[in-house]
């Protein structure tokens, strides 16, 4: 049986109810999909690498779409919260405002979203940079101690919804090698994990692009699943 993680997972490596993507961590949504430093609560404070305000640090992703971080980068040092590592409250607080409109009004539009990007700074994947910006000053409304200025808006080809649609597809797939897990990462491809026999296969990448309808499909090498218990657990001594 493929292991299915928790649908919230979609949402972030750290779901505490919405998306949160520490730092270098990967800013990707789990199996079946599918995910600043400013003053101030106007929405026009928002950050928009594609035409820089002055507000705007050093870009990670200089063409403007969606950052693809790298696991073995060093991270800013974590927050600690009572004693524990964690997102930066700050920007902690933006991310949750911004995934309940993400998940909600603007799932046309929204695709995923990195936190501490870098440290205090919300990076935010959409597919229209115009309604990314509405969706900001929606989650400021919403929650007017969510600071907008802290986000930063970027391209991503796709919507985390079309993703996850995508996504759905594979699982349960019948094909030639097994399909350990099915994500998608920074807006630009439905990622599946299987053996190293798959991941070599031409055929196979084939076979899996035509099942989304074209969606772009990255395949890679995996580990596979524990499989999940069926029938009842058993009873405790």
């Amino acid at each position: 049986m493929l292991r299915r993680t928790n649908r919230r997972h979609l949402r972030g490596v750290k779901a505490q109810g919405r998306p949160t993507v520490k730092g270098s961590a990967a800013a990707a949504v789990a199996a079946v999909l599918l995910t600043g430093c400013g003053k101030g609560p106007a929405a026009s404070a928002v950050s928009d690498p594609v035409a820089p305000a002055a507000v705007v640090t050093a870009s990670p992703s200089p063409d403007g779409t969606c950052p693809v971080t790298d696991p073995t980068a060093p991270e800013s040092p974590p927050a600690l919260v009572e004693g524990t590592p964690s997102n930066t409250p700050e920007a902690q607080r933006l991310s949750q405002a911004i995934g309940d409109q993400g998940y909600g009004a603007f799932a046309d539009v929204y695709s995923t979203q990195i936190v501490d990007h870098p440290s205090g700074r919300v990076a935010l994947c959409v597919t229209d940079l115009a309604r990314g910006r509405l969706l900001v000053k929606a989650a400021h409304a919403a929650d007017p101690g969510a600071d907008p200025a802290r986000a930063d808006l970027y391209l991503s080809t796709y919507s985390h919804r079309v993703l996850q649609a995508a996504g759905e597809k594979l699982i349960g797939l019948k094909a030639e090698f097994p399909i350990y897990t099915v994500s998608g990462s920074h807006g630009a491809a439905v990622e599946v994990t299987t053996t190293a026999e798959g991941a070599a296969s031409a055929e196979f990448k084939a076979r899996l692009e035509k099942a989304t309808g074209g969606i772009p499909v990255a395949v890679t090498k995996g580990d596979q699943p524990t499989p999940l218990l069926d029938g009842p657990m058993p009873a405790a001594r």
